[in-house]
């Protein structure tokens, strides 16, 4: 089944160890923004309003967070995850563990359990998602094949639950990711950390407040535009 599209970038940052954040002006008349620092050495892009897309040499990971920024005060952050591992880079078993949640506060938080989340009958978050949700069918162009990242079993689905997905560069893999939020999801900068083997890919994604979202929403493009470039081939 190829439902892939390639990823592109123009706002795109290359980070260090210790990166210094990158202004950029989004209009004549808009506040500067800054790219948030990932802690780690990576690619990343800040594009699309409700799509965000991180890499580095190894891994991929890409996130849609509508949901999340109009579940503010609510306890269950619902995210559509992607990912896959980079050309050239063996197979890669992908855990539950491997993901987590960082929030404004500075609290780490790990993936919810598939139990958990069927205990808290989640039906109409899950109801919510579908019509308030952006594609995030966009990946580096080795990753023509979809597969499920199947963490959670939906309540209406006879799909089970696996603890684990098998990445390769051949595979765009897709699914939901669900977080309990001590307090309620909150305003600011969040970031979803992706274990990789040997790496961490950092994804960044702030919860806008309606006056942030309607100053920078306007501002973003198109993600599949604008990313083609970062993985397209060089001429020789």
């Amino acid at each position: 089944m190829r439902v892939i599209r390639v990823l592109s970038a123009v706002v795109v940052c290359t980070s260090v160890l210790s990166p210094a954040a990158v202004p950029v002006r989004l209009s004549a008349q808009a506040p500067t923004v800054n790219i948030p620092k990932p802690g780690v050495p990576q690619i990343m892009t800040l594009e699309g309003t409700w799509v965000r897309a991180a890499y580095n040499n190894e891994g991929y990971a890409i996130i849609g967070y509508r949901l999340a920024n109009l579940s503010v005060g609510e306890e269950w952050m619902m995210i559509e995850f992607g990912t896959t591992v980079r050309g050239g880079v063996p197979a890669y078993t992908m855990t539950r563990e491997t993901l987590s949640l960082d929030t404004p506060d500075g609290k780490t938080i790990p993936l919810a359990t598939n139990i958990d989340v069927r205990n808290a009958n989640l039906r109409s978050l899950q109801m919510r998602e579908k019509v308030q949700r952006d594609s995030i069918n966009y990946f580096p162009p080795e990753a023509s094949d979809a597969c499920r990242i199947g963490f959670f079993a939906e309540l209406d689905s006879r799909a089970m639950a696996y603890d684990q997905v098998e990445l390769s560069s051949r595979r765009g893999c897709v699914g939901r990711l669900y977080f309990k939020v001590p307090g309620g999801i909150a305003y600011g900068q969040h970031w979803l950390n992706v274990k990789f083997e040997k790496s961490v890919v950092r994804v960044p994604f702030r919860i806008f407040t309606e006056e942030e979202e309607k100053t920078v929403s306007k501002n973003f493009g198109d993600i599949q535009k604008q990313v083609e470039n970062a993985f397209k081939k060089k001429k020789s």
